[in-house]
């Protein structure tokens, strides 16, 4: 399917620094993937002020994205090493987005293969794939930033070529996130429940009703960590709880984390 965006920059230097940015990663055959404001737009029609443009990469393609901004003259560099890089110049900046803040979304060749073609700043370019994009909004849930309201609109919009199984397959064992926002999808359109596949519902609902007994020996972890990165935070030291964030149940290093909690996120 082939989307086609006419949302515009009001800033002309912005729109400028965007499209040269995308044409020198295309020249130096970078893959990349529009994300953000742009890729919901595409999906649901719905637009919005954003700050700035969100490209995913994998993450082995981060150095040569460095050296090719570098290059050109504009500021690139590591921001955190577990997910995102940024390009700079005095006209805004771009996110170089390889997992999601958590460790969880990490870009694989998943997201390239199931990729939408879209027309975006005039240029023909790959989309976030719907699915990869709900995968990796479903965990942000900060005090100062919810993304499930994205998440109900994505579904709206897309439910009926939605690869359901892929989805389901993408949270794992974190199926419990993706149910929570299936129901409040049910929640905000009551008339729209049925789009969602009853095999979907079903066995989610299924799994929730097979743990319905405490394990004899839980292991006292705190997932609230991978939902906000502030707001369990207390717990792990209060309770003396494990951080859902490392290993084995996460992905993230406990350096990663400390610097992670440290940013100014502002």
């Amino acid at each position: 399917m082939t989307l086609v965006s006419t949302q515009p920059i009001a800033d002309s230097a912005c729109y400028d620094f965007y499209r040269d940015a995308l044409r020198l990663l295309d020249a130096a055959n970078i893959r990349f993937l529009v994300g953000g404001a742009f890729a919901f737009r595409e999906y649901t029609g719905i637009d919005r002020v954003t700050k700035d443009f969100d490209v995913f990469i994998r993450r082995a393609d981060m150095p040569r994205v460095i050296a090719v901004m570098r290059e050109a003259g504009y500021e690139a560099e590591l921001v955190f090493p577990h997910w995102l890089g940024k390009i700079r110049s005095p006209a805004g900046f771009i996110d170089v987005i390889f997992s999601s803040g958590n460790g969880e979304a990490s870009v694989d060749d998943e997201w390239f293969e199931n990729a939408e073609r879209a027309e975006v700043l005039g240029l023909p370019l790959a989309v976030c794939p719907a699915e990869e994009a709900v995968w990796s909004k479903a965990f942000v849930m900060e005090r100062e930033r919810y993304d499930g309201a994205d998440i109900i609109h994505i579904v709206f919009a897309c439910a009926e070529r939605l690869d359901w199984a892929r989805l389901v397959r993408r949270f794992g064992d974190r199926w419990r996130v993706l149910l929570s926002h299936l129901i409040l999808f049910g929640f905000a359109f009551p008339s729209e429940r049925a789009r969602i596949p009853l095999p979907v519902m079903d066995g989610l609902v299924a799994r929730l009703l097979s743990e319905a007994e405490p394990p004899r020996q839980p292991l006292r972890v705190c997932n609230g960590t991978l939902l906000s990165w502030s707001q369990y935070l207390g717990d792990i030291d209060r309770f003396g709880m494990l951080d859902g964030r490392l290993p084995p149940q996460g992905r993230m290093t406990p350096e990663e984390i400390a610097a992670w909690t440290a940013a100014d996120k502002r």
